[in-house]
């Protein structure tokens, strides 16, 4: 196994030009199910992590204290108001409503909430995983709660939940060791090995996070993003980047391409926020308008 370094002219190569005759049909939509009461703004930052990255149709369910945010902050992303449930987070029982929406993407998980909550938010978040995602027709991001959910399910099925297209799983060192059992000194004493290893057991692209995030594909690709700095250390970064990455699969790059363009994507923009911020005072959102500076001065 030979891992690369991801680089500038491939991420610009991957992306494709948009079409002088394109429309929002030709992007791809992403129905991003996220948000809880207690984590309003991980669905916001998600979906405009989606919006600033291309998608054609950036859809959010989510319960109405977040449907009321997002119509605040993001006139562009269309509405699925969800019925609230356990610690007010989406309800399993919206599962017919959810499979009704039109997505070429499923992105599940921020902020769906789970143990950190209640038992019984945790058991809603696992149903609404286990009904949503190997339903689903297109392709996926599995992140945050999301990958905590598929971890109890691995535990009691031993077989990951995937949908009928590709999918892309985002996990941090806590969140594999959560999904693998092992500790995260182990993983992180051999983290492309790792990755490698699980992506080809569960048949997915696996990002697992961290200084030099790792990418690894089914068929034995894997490569290091040499992009951005500890100002990517607080709540709400991932949430950006699961957005990025399920706009990019809606453009219809393959899954591997994907998720290493949008890892180095983010942590280039990160780098440019910390430039003006500071790795201290940069927040997660500031990573968005320096994305869209980006994608500006690279296809002219």
């Amino acid at each position: 196994m030979m891992a690369v370094e991801i680089t500038e002219e491939f991420v610009w190569q991957n992306i494709p030009r948009r079409p002088r005759d394109s429309h929002k049909g030709t992007f791809g939509s992403v129905l991003a199910v996220a948000g809880s009461a207690f984590y309003r703004g991980a669905a916001l930052l998600a979906a405009e992590g989606a919006l600033r990255t291309g998608a054609g149709i950036v859809t959010l369910a989510s319960v109405e204290p977040v449907v009321s945010a997002a119509a605040a902050r993001l006139p562009e992303c269309c509405l699925c108001p969800c019925r609230a449930g356990a610690e007010d987070g989406i309800s399993p029982e919206n599962v017919p409503l959810l499979r009704r929406q039109k997505a070429t993407v499923l992105l599940l998980g921020p902020g769906l909430g789970g143990t950190a909550q209640s038992a019984a938010r945790a058991a809603e978040t696992q149903a609404l995983v286990q009904q949503l995602l190997p339903g689903f027709a297109g392709s996926a991001v599995l992140d945050a709660d999301g990958l905590n959910a598929a971890a109890r399910l691995l535990a009691e099925e031993a077989a990951f939940p995937h949908p009928a297209g590709e999918l892309i799983v985002t996990p941090h060192p806590g969140e594999m060791a959560r999904l693998t059992g092992l500790s995260a000194a182990q993983i992180n004493a051999d983290r492309e090995g790792t990755a490698l290893r699980y992506a080809q057991a569960w048949n997915a692209v696996v990002v697992l996070k961290g200084a030099r995030t790792v990418v690894a594909a089914p068929d034995g690709r894997v490569c290091v993003n040499p992009t951005g700095n500890p100002g990517l250390s607080r709540g709400g970064s991932g949430d950006v980047l699961a957005g990025m990455t399920a706009a990019l699969l809606a453009c219809r790059l393959p899954a591997y391409e994907a998720a290493a363009c949008a890892v180095y994507l983010h942590g280039a923009a990160a780098d440019r926020a910390a430039a003006v911020h500071g790795e201290y005072g940069m927040l997660p959102h500031d990573i968005l308008p320096e994305l869209g500076r980006m994608f500006a001065e690279h296809q002219r």
